[in-house]
């Protein structure tokens, strides 16, 4: 028997070491955020009566009773009424769809447009890369509110025109919020960009022969998105204030569509003898925002490689 060696039956084998995916890695870490999990929570649960509340609440949003005008929050109206004895629930369920709506695609078409000179100007050199920090920097210095607010005066007739009050205003409404959010995201995705292609990866698919699109695609864009989604968060909360911001203003959507701000908007006359038509709407767009907030935290800290959580 020299020579051999018998395993002993008592010994076990070591046990493998199993990888951890990157997705598995950020689901663990962002779960150490306690308050990101619980605003997930209650975002997702006010997603979800925004979305399937009119199949269970089916009270329709226009329906005029003015003996129940003003009502404070009852069983046959769980937020109350308005002027005109129209329910509160009804048209905050409905106005909640147009606010979130806005928000995620004034998000989108910021992240696209920022993503899209970011990644641009990161990978081209001299009078590219200067001209497009150059119209970042125009869009920074124009003053926001004042710049929407002239847009929209402008344009919403016409839009509303072609495509109908609804529509057309959501357009113009995504557009204009979009396009003057997409610089900060531009600027980040650039500096990125300036970081990655630096890397060994990078400079091996560089040495390889890989083509400078097969190069963003590939390797330098996938690696830069976590910020980006980070800073999306951002965005939606804060295209939801802006929307809300102008239909306050009386410059978002028209009178008989009711979305958050403009429910403010018309709360205002009454805040001494109905106060629960503006608190109702109020908070809610405050715990929607700190919500996203929070989840904007969370995924931050679970997506910076830095961070030891």
């Amino acid at each position: 028997m020299a020579g051999s060696t018998l395993a002993s039956p008592t010994v076990s084998a070591a046990p493998r070491m199993r990888g951890v995916s990157p997705g598995a890695e950020a689901w663990r870490r962002f779960r150490k955020h306690k308050l990101a999990v619980v605003s997930s929570i209650i975002l997702l649960t006010l997603v979800l009566v925004v979305l399937f509340g009119p199949l269970v609440w089916q009270v329709p949003i226009n329906e005029i009773d003015f003996k129940a005008k003003l009502k404070p929050p009852s069983l046959m109206h769980p937020l109350g009424t308005d002027d005109l004895g129209q329910d509160l629930l009804a048209r905050m369920i409905y106005g909640g769809r147009i606010s979130l709506a806005v928000g995620i695609a004034s998000m989108l078409v910021a992240i696209l447009v920022g993503v899209t000179i970011g990644a641009i100007a990161g990978v081209s050199r001299g009078s590219v890369d200067t001209a497009l920090m150059w119209l970042a920097d125009f869009f920074l210095a124009l003053p926001q509110l004042p710049t929407l607010l002239l847009i929209i005066y402008l344009f919403r007739d016409s839009l509303k025109d072609i495509a109908g009050p609804e529509v057309g205003m959501f357009v113009l409404i995504v557009a204009v919020i979009g396009g003057f959010r997409w610089m900060p995201v531009a600027r980040l995705v650039r500096a990125q960009f300036f970081s990655l292609r630096e890397k060994e990866f990078v400079e091996a698919a560089r040495a390889l022969g890989a083509s400078t699109p097969r190069q963003v695609v590939r390797h330098i864009l996938p690696n830069s998105l976590g910020p980006v989604i980070v800073a999306a968060t951002i965005d939606v909360a804060a295209a939801i204030i802006q929307e809300s911001t102008l239909s306050f203003l009386g410059l978002g959507f028209p009178a008989d569509i009711p979305t958050w701000g403009r429910l403010l908007y018309d709360a205002k006359d009454y805040l001494d003898i109905a106060p629960h038509w503006a608190l109702i709407p109020g908070a809610t767009i405050f715990f929607a925002v700190l919500t996203i907030n929070f989840i904007g935290d969370g995924l931050r800290d679970a997506l910076d490689p830095r961070k030891v959580i």
